[in-house]
């Protein structure tokens, strides 16, 4: 894939909409929340992302796992701002190629992906008690490892936070068939989380990357359509739904890790209370992820 010169591309301005000037520390509410979601509902990403920067930044920062539609929100934002902020969780179990986007993110775009990972002692306490790979033996294992791996460090990266922004889109999953692209997360302690391709499509995700020379990953040149840990992904046959690849083994059970929308089984939050530890993780408890009411 050839990378043209960052300067043959300059930031693109994207003014944010008429009426929406307020105190960029102001957190939003459920009522500012649902009239910006009817309003920028039929906008394009890079005025919503225009709006969120404009409001949030550096208090903001674009979630990005590896898949094509977080890497085609990096190139809209970079170009809004080319200071805008990129973080990413390193579960320690992600696959070469996911490294290696990133390091071409940092090449290209003169991005410092900020890197989160899992606390030294919870995954300590998790191998310990259920082995490297627990995932494979129940749905509740699947979720603790999820936990620890990737729900805890988001939670604990957000609390500095102001808002997040993802590549969610509707026609993901079912469980996803409702967002916004602007919402109150009340999952993180009620900041703002942006969703500019709420309403786009894998093709226009995928026409975006194209037209724009985008860095994205690999594997999706080996037949992956969705990505995440290497033990819990595989590449998938044509016809199949994106995220059938996610967690083949299981069945009955939701295609989410816990980081965008809160999973309660009753079988492993008592499990994951125990590995946190008297005080370790008691903040994060406390700040209401999506382990814990």
């Amino acid at each position: 894939m050839s990378h043209h010169a960052l300067d043959e591309r300059p930031p693109t301005a994207f003014p944010a909409r008429h009426g929406t000037e307020v105190d960029e520390r102001e957190p939003l509410d459920e009522f500012e929340a649902g009239e910006l979601a009817v309003e920028y509902d039929a906008a394009p990403p890079q005025e919503v992302l225009s709006w969120a920067l404009d409001r949030f930044h550096p208090r903001i920062a674009i979630s990005a796992g590896g898949g094509a539609e977080g890497m085609a929100i990096v190139d809209m934002a970079w170009r809004v701002d080319p200071s805008v902020r990129v973080f990413t969780l390193d579960t320690g179990r992600l696959p070469q190629e996911t490294h290696d986007l990133f390091d071409r993110v940092r090449d290209r775009y003169g991005i410092e992906v900020e890197v989160q990972f899992p606390e030294a002692p919870q995954l300590e306490r998790l191998t310990r008690a259920h082995g490297t790979n627990p995932m494979y033996r129940s749905v509740d294992l699947r979720l603790l490892c999820c936990q620890v791996r990737k729900v805890l460090p988001l939670t604990r990266y957000l609390a500095g936070m102001d808002g997040w922004i993802t590549g969610l889109m509707r026609e993901q999953w079912a469980t996803r068939s409702d967002i916004r692209k602007i919402e109150v997360d009340h999952d993180h302690g009620g900041i703002a989380k942006v969703n500019p391709l709420a309403d786009w499509t894998k093709r226009e995700v995928w026409d975006y990357v194209r037209d724009h020379d985008v860095p994205y990953n690999e594997l999706y040149d080996k037949g992956y359509t969705s990505i995440g840990c290497a033990p819990c992904t595989r590449a998938v046959a044509p016809g199949e739904p994106d995220r059938s690849g996610r967690w083949w083994w299981e069945t009955n059970a939701p295609k989410e890790c816990g980081i965008h929308c809160s999973i309660y089984t009753g079988g492993f939050e008592h499990e994951l209370h125990a590995l946190l530890g008297p005080d370790g993780g008691a903040g994060d408890a406390d700040r209401g992820g999506a382990f814990g009411p």
